[in-house]
């Protein structure tokens, strides 16, 4: 998860969040949330997650929006991780719908 965020911020997405979603889902157990200011920045935070994860091994099992680049989602079962264009994340008001769930800090690189 924490990979993932690095990934996001090698593409300069915004708001990046990771929560522990484990006690209000039963679907997966962590989200990462980011977003980005175009579409076409969108799909190119959620291609290189999604790209370099797979050069480890490691597939999504569903991926949706990457065409439309307005909200993506990238299922790899324990996390999902959501990038989205900034309007779209703001109508659809996800961080407050999860607001109850723990945050995950990121650390700093160093």
């Amino acid at each position: 998860m924490i990979q993932c965020a690095r990934l996001a911020e090698e593409k300069k997405a915004a708001g990046i969040r990771a929560l522990d979603v484990r006690e209000s889902a039963t679907f997966t157990d962590y989200f990462l949330l980011c977003s980005g200011t175009s579409d076409r920045q969108v799909a190119a935070v959620a291609g290189h997650i999604e790209e370099s994860l797979r050069k480890e091994g490691v597939r999504p099992l569903g991926m949706e929006g990457m065409r439309e680049g307005r909200w993506v989602l990238l299922d790899y079962d324990d996390f999902v991780v959501h990038v989205f264009l900034d309007s779209v994340r703001d109508f659809y008001q996800f961080d407050r719908l999860w607001g109850s769930a723990a945050e995950i800090p990121i650390p700093e690189d160093s």
